[in-house]
């Protein structure tokens, strides 16, 4: 089985846009908790992150012969030509289905959201992501809440576009996506990217988090 091609981000790591295979599901409720904003922080590819959280990873299994025994099966990613730089995305329906099951996968090494419908890929961007002291949790998170006007009670910060995964305010949102910046926790998107999103997912559509972790088109992510 071939790897996708790999996009390279200006100034950072490898981009693939694949999802990671989850064997268990971290669940977190809705919550009012504040959201803090984007802070300066160290270079994105400098950055560690706790692996304390990280799921389980397997590989689906042979003999499985039906899409709910598989799970949710990655069949395309977009081809994307030269490097995304920090603020760029990329969003393409046209080899997708109108409508389908929606994943989104986060990776924290690559630096990149992707965005999957009925299994195919249909967005990608760069992303910032949290600091060393306020790390972006690893796991697979509903999304629990959408609110395109949130503003954080504790900052009086807007957080356009406002998906959220925890209780305790980490979430993806529109955001200015530089070089050089980080979030504390959250997943921050160009903002136009953040609102194409906002329109696709729906309450429950599950959000897998990890740092380094990739399959190949055809292997199938469990436990979404």
């Amino acid at each position: 089985m071939k790897w996708p091609k790999a996009r390279q981000v200006a100034g950072g790591g490898m981009l693939v846009g694949i999802g990671a295979l989850v064997g268990a599901m971290l669940t977190s409720a809705p919550g009012d908790a504040a959201m803090q904003p984007v802070a300066k922080a160290a270079l994105p590819g400098t950055q560690t992150v706790t692996q304390a959280s990280a799921p389980m990873l397997a590989k689906a299994d042979a003999a499985i012969t039906t899409p709910e025994q598989a799970g949710y099966a990655i069949k395309s990613v977009l081809t994307i030509d030269g490097p995304l730089g920090h603020g760029n995305y990329y969003w393409d329906e046209s080899n997708a289905p109108a409508t389908g099951p929606l994943l989104i996968t986060v990776d924290l090494a690559a630096q990149t959201l992707s965005v999957f419908r009925d299994g195919h890929e249909i967005g990608v961007a760069v992303i910032l992501y949290g600091t060393p002291e306020k790390p972006t949790p690893l796991g697979a998170f509903p999304i629990t809440q959408k609110d395109a006007d949130h503003v954080s009670n504790l900052y009086d910060a807007p957080m356009p576009y406002m998906m959220r995964l925890t209780n305790d305010g980490v979430a993806i949102h529109g955001s200015d996506v530089e070089w050089g910046y980080g979030t504390r926790g959250c997943i921050g998107v160009p903002t136009a990217f953040a609102r194409m999103l906002f329109d696709q997912v729906k309450l429950g559509d599950v959000v897998i988090i990890t740092n380094g972790q990739r399959i190949n088109v055809g292997d199938a992510v469990a436990g979404v």
